[in-house]
């Protein structure tokens, strides 16, 4: 895998700075070789439901952003993306009306930011939920696993 770094500079990314956790739990938990990233929403904190408040296109952007956070708090885990091995699993879960059909659609925001960050490295297993909500209403949560490189 390339240096992610000059991929992320290569791509026109910019790390925010890591979230704080919403409540009572840490960032991010490592066991054995899997460091698992606790849910993260996008940044600036949207607030509504997909198909009600948000197009399938708004909420993939908003995955992608939920997505960077995820990638954020990773790198100040790791002290670096390079220590990335895989992206094992990512979870989506996306605030939507009732008659909402494109989770999978939305949730392509994420995964496609992983697979462009990481290459074939980025390819994971994935599942998505519609939610009746979600915290602070935001229209999405990313739950992620990544196998890491042990110093």
């Amino acid at each position: 895998m390339s240096n992610i770094m000059d991929r992320l500079q290569s791509l026109g990314i910019v790390l925010p700075a890591a979230s704080e956790p919403a409540a009572r739990y840490t960032n991010y938990a490592l066991a054995g070789d899997l460091l698992f990233i606790s849910g993260k929403g996008p940044s600036g904190k949207p607030k509504g439901k997909l198909g009600i408040d948000y197009t399938t296109e708004e909420g993939y952007r908003y995955a992608r952003l939920a997505g960077l956070e995820v990638l954020a708090v990773l790198a100040e885990a790791l002290g670096s993306l390079n220590r990335v091995r895989r992206v094992v699993k990512i979870q989506g879960f996306v605030n939507a009306s009732p008659d909402f059909e494109e989770h999978h659609k939305v949730l392509n925001g994420c995964s496609d930011l992983m697979l462009d960050v990481f290459g074939e490295h980025g390819l994971h297993a994935r599942s998505v939920l519609g939610a009746s909500s979600l915290r602070d209403h935001l229209p999405v949560i990313i739950d992620s696993v990544f196998e890491i490189v042990l110093d």
